[in-house]
């Protein structure tokens, strides 16, 4: 007992019996952790350019093969879209119009609110999202024994970084 007495009074232990973290630590941490972030995604950007070039698919670009992968089965809009995932400032309004052009997507306005529109995969988009999906699969094949990444630590991540989203969304929602 004397050891935990000795801890909280050296500020080693919070009152919440928590280890006190060195904030000098706490900041290095996060700073790391938003570089980590960022350069996560970009490097999930390259991984599915550098596939579409294996497909011979140059006719759109890993953010937008990106977004035929979220769209998925779904029939969407664009602001749906939007809040699945994270484009890094890339307009999605434009993205999804170079889609519908090519022919990825197609577009269809709400039956209930003209002004509405939604968007789904066409054929050709159907086939994009699965490579994408393939690509994906054959890196979970390898993830344990190449990258060293078993489910326990993808769950504990997981955990982490939507703790974090949380976080964000509120300092946004509540302008902390």
């Amino acid at each position: 007992m004397a050891a935990v007495e000795q801890a909280l009074a050296s500020g080693v232990i919070g009152a919440d019996g928590r280890e006190d973290t060195d904030p000098e630590a706490l900041r290095s941490s996060y700073l790391q952790l938003l570089h980590l972030v960022e350069r996560m995604h970009r490097q999930l950007l390259d991984v599915i350019k550098d596939e579409l070039e294996r497909l011979g698919q140059a006719d759109i670009n890993s953010v937008q093969a990106l977004l035929l992968y979220n769209i998925g089965d779904a029939e969407l809009t664009p602001g749906e879209l939007r809040s699945r995932g994270h484009y890094l400032g890339s307009n999605v309004s434009y993205n999804l119009k170079q889609l519908i052009d090519k022919g990825y997507i197609r577009e269809q306005r709400s039956d209930t609110d003209r002004r509405s529109k939604r968007v789904s995969l066409t054929a050709g988009g159907e086939l994009i999202r699965d490579k994408l999906s393939e690509l994906f699969e054959r890196q979970l094949n390898s993830i344990e024994q190449v990258g060293g990444v078993d489910v326990a630590l993808i769950d504990q991540t997981n955990k982490a970084l939507k703790r974090l989203e949380r976080f964000w969304a509120d300092q946004v929602r509540f302008r902390l």
